[in-house]
């Protein structure tokens, strides 16, 4: 069992990256959009697509699939930008497309496999299971935190 407990019941924004389909809590999300151009900022990792001005807020821009280390990003009709507000800061994440909007009830939600040193789990709250498809569901709060991300959120407000 892994140390992160899984999120109880909740609705979940679900998405897909690639095959996979994955969930976000639902009161995380502020709006949901098309994919824009971004300002790229210098330096940034390939992740940090740059930033937007979303109604005078600068907001950073984060690629999902290239943060987790996915398949490379397309980019098309269906590129959307899911606009968060986490722990009092707004970010975009750029997926292949959304889905819909799941309830989950905590027997639906299971803790995250331990798979040791070799894969990094840390950014998954839990698998939910829907019918036949599992969901993937981010810690977004964590995955938001990591040390680079922070970095360059405050180049973003220096820009």
């Amino acid at each position: 069992m892994s140390s992160s407990t899984p999120s109880a019941a909740g609705e979940y924004l679900t998405f897909t990256l690639g095959a996979e389909h994955y969930g976000v809590d639902i009161l995380k999300v502020q709006e949901i959009r098309g994919y824009d151009a971004v300002t790229r900022l210098p330096d940034a990792p390939d992740y940090i697509k740059g930033v937007i001005n979303l109604r005078g807020t600068i907001v950073p821009v984060i690629d999902l699939r290239l943060k987790l280390r996915l398949a490379e990003a397309r980019y098309d009709s269906f590129t959307v930008m899911i606009v968060l507000n986490v722990e009092d800061r707004v970010v975009g994440i750029v997926v292949d497309g959304v889905s819909d909007v799941v309830p989950l009830a905590e027997d639906q939600v299971r803790a995250t496999p331990e798979f040791g040193a070799t894969v990094d789990t840390k950014f998954i709250a839990g698998i939910g299971t829907l019918d036949e498809r599992m969901l993937i569901l981010l810690d977004i709060e964590t995955l938001l935190d990591s040390a680079d991300f922070v970095d360059t959120a405050a180049l973003a407000v220096a820009a």
